[in-house]
């Protein structure tokens, strides 16, 4: 059986985190998914090794960019433990690859980046890409099954503690629920924060900053403006396409997203 206690997470985000393991919220995360992990064992996504796959790929003084999801994909075999990641063994025209991502691609080729080859962003996260959903847990085939087992107090901790930390941070917010979390983000100084619609389904489209324009001829062009911003603070921009993909770009425009 899993044990699920403050050793999961890497020693630098506990020290970040600081006193927060002393309060009631932590002993009620523990508690609340302690009993979920005995109760629903391997149900759970992603693994339970996985949940802070994220503090452990992007250390606290590599973070550039934090893109905030809301939490796991609850299908079999899509969650890692990153935002908007899955396998990348899995068939970008499969009905298993998110709208997200497909989106997200999208975004990529119309801001001169190209298409992501895959749905793996493990190599975002190697760079500085915070990929952090602010719920790290749900039990399979139930959406949002874990929102409420206490998981908001750690992240929104998280969250200020980072914004107040480390200034020059880009935070790309998309939609409603990420961008609850603005006040905490605009409690420090020097941050740029990015936001949109959702990238997901047809809500991309639907407010009136779309994280894509209908008809995908234009986007909010967030991965241009991070790479700038970047640049501006003597950081280097963010690869979010590999260069060794390139070959897969040379698609004609009709399949390009398929």
């Amino acid at each position: 059986m899993y044990s699920f206690s403050a050793a999961d997470i890497p020693e630098d985000w506990r020290a970040l985190l600081g006193d927060y393991f002393e309060s009631l919220g932590w002993e009620t995360l523990q508690t609340n998914l302690r009993a979920e992990l005995n109760k629903e064992e391997g149900k759970i996504c992603p693994e339970p090794q996985n949940f802070f796959k994220a503090l452990k790929l992007t250390s606290l003084a590599k973070v550039k960019v934090v893109i905030l999801g809301q939490d796991p994909y609850h299908s079999p075999g899509l969650a890692q433990g990153l935002a908007f990641s899955i396998p990348g063994s899995i068939p970008r025209n499969s009905r298993q690859f998110p709208s997200s991502l497909r989106n997200i691609s999208k975004a990529l080729a119309l801001e001169g980046f190209g298409i992501l080859p895959n749905g793996d962003l493990h190599a975002w996260a190697e760079q500085g890409v915070l990929l952090l959903n602010t719920a790290l847990s749900v039990k399979l085939g139930d959406a949002g099954s874990h929102t409420n087992l206490g998981w908001k107090s750690l992240i929104d901790k998280l969250i200020s503690a980072l914004a107040l930390q480390k200034p020059h941070l880009v935070w790309m917010l998309w939609g409603g629920h990420a961008q609850s979390k603005l006040p905490l983000i605009e409690a420090a100084s020097e941050q740029l924060i990015l936001q949109s619609s959702h990238p997901s389904g047809l809500g991309v489209y639907k407010t009136d900053r779309p994280f894509l324009e209908p008809g995908a001829k234009t986007s909010c062009g967030h991965f241009t403006k991070a790479n700038e911003w970047l640049a501006k603070h003597q950081e280097s921009p963010i690869s979010w396409v590999a260069p060794t993909g390139k070959n897969s770009y040379a698609t004609p425009q009709a399949n390009l997203f398929n």
